[in-house]
């Protein structure tokens, strides 16, 4: 019997596979948000402060929706986002759509803070280019948001897509674009 007949149809190397990469993205996430703690610290944020801005820079969103584009409970988005509003970072706003359902936008304050992050986040992501490669470097977004698509598309009760059918590109780029 060859790995591919193996019971339940799924293979041992498809299997192998799969928990190479989700151990990969396990340490790489531990690594990312190490860097972005060190960004994020001299403009007196942290990573998941810096994380739920970020996602309502270009518009403001629910609480729910920032979730949503930030793979994150939503219970997590709502505690961070009553600290960045008791901070003066953010505000509620009201959300035509929604009744109950705030808006969370950054105030001037939160914008500044972001700013901030700005020079440092593009000197880290030049070094990263400089040893990976530009090309690469893009490659391999290209097959983060492929592989991200796929989760989306095989997993029941996921996230789903982003509210607004962004990519990890675009939603990157609004996270440090104020």
């Amino acid at each position: 019997m060859s790995a591919k007949d193996e019971p339940g149809g799924a293979s041992r190397v498809r299997q192998d596979l799969f928990s190479r990469s989700a151990l990969g993205i396990f340490r790489l996430n531990g690594q990312f948000m190490g860097v972005a703690e060190e960004l994020a610290k001299p403009a007196g944020l942290t990573a998941a402060w810096w994380q739920v801005l970020g996602a309502v820079l270009k518009e403001p969103l629910p609480v729910s929706g920032i979730a949503r584009v930030m793979g994150i409970t939503r219970q997590s988005v709502q505690r961070i986002a009553d600290l960045l509003v008791e901070r003066g970072l953010a505000e509620y706003v009201p959300n035509p759509a929604h009744r109950r359902a705030k808006l969370l936008r950054p105030t001037e304050e939160g914008l500044a803070s972001v700013r901030r992050i700005n020079p440092g986040h593009a000197a880290f992501a030049d070094r990263l280019a400089g040893t990976l490669g530009e090309a690469e470097l893009a490659e391999t977004v290209r097959v983060l948001e492929r592989l991200i698509g796929a989760m989306e598309t095989v997993t029941e009760g996921g996230a789903g897509p982003d509210p607004g059918g962004r990519t990890v590109t675009e939603t990157a780029s609004a996270v440090t674009e104020p």
